[in-house]
């Protein structure tokens, strides 16, 4: 497979719902389903598991850290076997959900803070490739950043991506905010086009940075996802394998 899109999914609780995964799952190629600890619950999980299959979208797992309430989005301090297992906890209850629909596992992605925290934290990318090695599958994460350096070490295959609904700082940092604002689809679907054609990305001062990815990142509780979902689809066909 050639490039491919990637969204964070199945993250409403109980009566409450984020994001519209059903207009968002045909433009993409992969589900990143969240697994409860920062939102979902046994029925979401199972519904966007349902959802996927109708689709042929292949999903993986979006643990996070134990923030509800915060949606996963602020950092904590946990020692490397603690959060190993908090990951497998999470991954190994969607994949439940998965054995029951007859799906693979295709990867495990760490959500929001904990995702930030594997790009400054070693031992926080070792626990995640801890619970990575468990279950045989590859690692999402950001080129040239500590993620891939561990991941990579530890021989588990990484899948590079780019955010097309998040900023870029001159430093090559990602901007993880708590809440995300709307972005102009076509602008988006432009600046994805560029990352695959000239490996540039445009950061939030206007300038250039380098950025080599194989999936492009669009979260569904940014507003109006389903329409980036949509725009960026169309511009990234030729790149599709």
């Amino acid at each position: 497979m050639g490039v491919t899109i990637n969204c964070d999914m199945g993250e409403g609780f109980s009566l409450y719902r984020c994001g519209d995964d059903a207009a968002i799952m045909p433009h993409i190629h992969i589900a990143n389903v969240a697994c409860g600890f920062h939102a979902s619950d046994p029925s979401i999980m199972r519904a966007a598991v349902k959802l996927a299959g109708e689709h042929g979208v292949a999903v993986g797992a979006h643990p996070s850290f134990p923030d509800l309430q915060g949606f996963g989005r602020r950092e904590m301090k946990m020692g490397r076997d603690e959060l190993s297992a908090c990951i497998v906890y999470q991954v190994g209850a969607l994949k439940a959900f998965l054995d029951e629909a007859g799906m693979p596992l295709n990867h495990i992605k760490p959500h929001g803070a904990l995702y930030g925290a594997a790009i400054r934290s070693e031992e926080v990318a070792e626990a995640i490739a801890d619970a990575a090695e468990i279950f045989g599958v590859p690692l999402l994460g950001m080129a040239g950043t500590l993620q891939e350096t561990v991941y990579t070490r530890r021989t588990i295959p990484f899948i590079a991506e780019y955010y097309a609904d998040l900023d870029y700082d001159a430093e090559g940092k990602l901007i993880i905010t708590r809440q995300h604002a709307a972005k102009d689809a076509a602008e988006a679907a432009r600046r994805a086009v560029r990352v695959m054609s000239e490996g540039l990305a445009t950061t939030i001062e206007g300038g250039d940075l380098p950025m080599r990815a194989d999936t492009v990142c669009i979260h569904s509780d940014t507003p109006g996802a389903d329409q980036l979902a949509r725009a960026v689809n169309a511009a990234l066909r030729p790149w599709f394998g």
